[in-house]
């Protein structure tokens, strides 16, 4: 299998190399992410379990999918691609906003990453992949922030930093 390499970005998200995947966690390097947040029409947020064997983050609740675009791959490409590989669903998705973001994780990894936030909405039930989920919910945003307000520790950094954000284009 081929090693997977993410595309290395200046704070203006100009390339400036690619990097093998680990490595960039390793010393931290600003690289290329993508986050999509599926909706369904009751206007809930659908929520992945990080599947139990992940290098990182390893059972924590996320957004509805995340990834890094391969070199040459567009953002919403990446999108539409890691919709279908972790989730099993197609929908429209549109580029919502971006944000950098740094922060330490488990396994001694650091995510520094430029991440592009889409959003799409369907009612599709998720035929998710184990190696990637291990569960899914719809949950409201008012039950959401009260259960991160109870429970930080279960969702990841990435998505507790970024949904009030989300919330507020959502408005």
């Amino acid at each position: 299998m081929m090693e997977e390499r993410v595309v290395l970005v200046d704070e203006n998200d100009s390339v400036i190399g690619t990097m093998p995947k680990m490595e960039a966690q390793e010393k931290a390097v600003l690289h290329r992410a993508i986050s999509v947040f599926i909706f369904n029409t009751k206007g809930e947020w659908l929520l992945q379990r990080r599947a139990l064997h992940k290098y990182h983050s390893t059972g924590l609740w996320s957004n509805t999918a995340c990834t890094h675009p391969r070199p040459g791959e567009s953002y919403l490409e990446a999108a539409h691609r890691r919709l279908e590989e972790e989730m099993g669903m197609k929908c429209d998705l549109k580029d919502l906003f971006n944000f950098i973001y740094k922060e330490k994780l488990d396994n001694e990894l650091t995510e520094h990453e430029l991440d592009h936030v889409f959003i799409g909405y369907s009612d599709e039930i998720p035929n998710f992949n184990a190696d990637e989920v291990c569960d899914y919910k719809y949950i409201s945003y008012h039950d959401l922030t009260k259960d991160i307000h109870d429970h930080p520790d279960k969702y990841t950094y990435w998505f507790k930093h970024v949904i009030e954000n989300v919330q507020q284009h959502l408005q």
